[in-house]
């Protein structure tokens, strides 16, 4: 399964959303990296006030041990601080954190040994983590009169403040990217509308025609689509000027098929005249029963035989450049099963070397036509048939429905046709070996007007072609 690609304006809307999700997600954190460290660098500005007066009452107290919540002339701790000093001799003097209802709790041993072992007392404020209710805390050291006094500040308010910060960031972040997409879509799609004209218009030529015959593009972009300043106005711009180029070229082939049929049907028509006019003077000389060399009588064989058959490829060709010119044909009702049978019973007297089959049901099946075209179209594949496969091949007529088609078939058990021709079958003068003048008696034109004819009662032949079975179908609408 093929994955499908993405289309300029999904490409567009999703590539600029994701550069804004990615902005605002640098934005972000860089907003909340640097309101945590400025939050915390007022946290150890705290943490060193806290440790100077720390330090500044345990030199006062002589060292004297003071139990915590006992009266003093020393300030209440502020709320989520942390106080601890440790005597010369590490005996504890005083330890308490400072509750948010202003009540004062003493440390366990573990974390007045956690502190003692992950805080220097070189005044620096260190990030420890004390557990349970108390958390994490920027705590600071010094010594001060043989005594190390430890001073702290919860981390709980910064913790918050980023936390909040971060969901409001997220959130805002979320509804001003689902607004971009919005907004992206609306824009990108309005912006991309001169270009979904240009498409517009390729896509309709497209569909044209442009094979054979006079051809009229008359579709072109819009002037306001052609503005040289932008780049679909230069898309639509050069999309006028290609139209342009090739109704052009095509005119200028039309005007030359149409001359080259003009001088092919006049030229045909003219050499009508004088090609019968010589087989009637051949026909005349070998009636007379004047003696005659065996030479003269031999030429004059020959040339009204090849007048005959230069007479045939005349109007072979004057029928061609006829058909290509578009000439209507009758249109009346044939019945294809007479056509069919009758044309087997011509091939079977004209070509006895060969072994003539009918397959066709019961029931008439007609169609709308030239019948005079239409048998020909039949005598050249049986005639084809007949001249490129050996004496003893089996050749079968079958004619059928095919829901609303007629369907004429004319299948041999020759030894098939080479893939190297089979592509230019019906080529005009199209031959096995070029390198070989025909002597077979045929013009090279059967099949090309056979297709010709077909195509012109608006249905289609096609061949299939493998040792010891060729097809030749002819399919027309009934």
């Amino acid at each position: 399964m093929t994955r499908r690609r993405w289309t300029l304006r999904r490409t567009l809307v999703v590539g600029t959303s994701v550069l804004v999700a990615l902005a605002f997600v640098v934005m972000s954190i860089a907003t909340i990296v640097a309101l945590r460290s400025f939050a915390l660098d007022r946290l150890d500005a705290q943490v060193r006030e806290g440790l100077s007066f720390s330090a500044g009452f345990a030199g006062r107290d002589g060292g004297a041990t003071r139990p915590p919540g006992s009266n003093t002339d020393r300030p209440a701790g502020r709320i989520g601080s942390l106080q601890l000093v440790l005597a010369g001799d590490g005996s504890v003097q005083r330890s308490g954190y400072t509750r948010s209802d202003g009540t004062q709790v003493s440390l366990s041993s573990d974390q007045i040994a956690l502190l003692r072992s992950s805080v220097s007392t070189d005044r620096q404020p260190t990030t420890v983590d004390l557990g349970g209710d108390l958390g994490a805390f920027r705590v600071a050291a010094a010594e001060n009169s043989g005594a190390t006094v430890f001073a702290g500040e919860s981390e709980a308010d910064v913790s918050a403040t980023t936390t909040a910060l971060t969901v409001i960031l997220a959130a805002v972040g979320a509804l001003v990217l689902l607004a971009a997409v919005v907004g992206l879509s609306v824009f990108v799609r309005r912006s991309l509308r001169p270009l979904d004209r240009v498409a517009a218009v390729a896509g309709r030529v497209s569909t044209l025609s442009l094979g054979a015959g006079a051809v009229e593009i008359p579709d072109r972009v819009a002037t306001v689509d052609t503005d040289p300043d932008t780049e679909v106005g230069r898309v639509g711009s050069s999309l006028n000027e290609l139209l342009g180029h090739v109704q052009s070229s095509l005119a200028a082939r039309q005007h030359s098929e149409d001359r080259l049929r003009r001088f092919i049907a006049d030229a045909s028509h003219e050499l009508r005249t004088p090609l019968a006019s010589i087989r009637g003077y051949a026909q005349l000389s070998l009636g007379e029963d004047a003696p005659m060399t065996p030479t003269q009588a031999r030429s004059f064989d020959r040339i009204e035989s090849e007048a005959q058959r230069m007479a045939s490829l005349v109007d072979d060709l004057l029928l061609l450049a006829r058909l290509d010119a578009g000439q209507p044909l009758r249109r009346e009702e044939v019945e294809l099963t007479l056509l069919a049978v009758d044309a087997v019973s011509d091939a079977q007297a004209a070509a006895t070397t060969h072994e003539w089959r009918l397959d066709v049901s019961e029931d008439l099946i007609s169609v709308t036509g030239d019948e005079n075209r239409l048998r020909q179209v039949v005598a050249n594949l049986l005639r084809n048939a007949q001249t490129h496969t050996p004496p003893g091949t089996t050749v079968t007529l079958s004619l059928a429905r095919d829901g609303a088609e007629a369907v004429l078939r004319v299948a041999d058990d020759g030894p098939g046709i080479d893939p190297g021709v089979a592509g230019r079958l019906f080529d005009r003068f199209a031959r096995a070996d070029d390198s070989r003048n025909r002597d077979d008696g045929s013009t090279g034109l059967g099949l090309s007007i056979a297709q010709a004819i077909t195509e012109a009662h608006g249905g289609s032949i096609s061949i299939e072609s493998v040792p010891a079975r060729t097809v030749f179908a002819v399919r027309l609408p009934m």
